[in-house]
């Protein structure tokens, strides 16, 4: 299976998306707010899942919510 974005883009090792929605933080307070680029992402073994660096914080992200630049 293929990793694909939100609009059926196929992801690959590297890209970069951006964040369609504000995404809540579990385990934080924080928020992800939507607009919010992620550079040089990296594909997991679930293939609805990327990872990411977000604020200097590694975070796994679902890919329903992020859309390819």
């Amino acid at each position: 299976m293929q990793t694909k974005d939100s609009n059926g883009n196929i992801l690959n090792e590297g890209d970069s998306v951006t964040v369609i929605k504000d995404l809540k933080v579990k385990g934080s307070s924080s928020v992800i707010k939507r607009g919010t680029t992620v550079k040089n992402i990296r594909l997991t073994v679930n293939e609805k899942e990327i990872e990411g660096k977000v604020e200097k914080t590694v975070m796994v992200l679902k890919t329903e919510f992020l859309k390819k630049v």
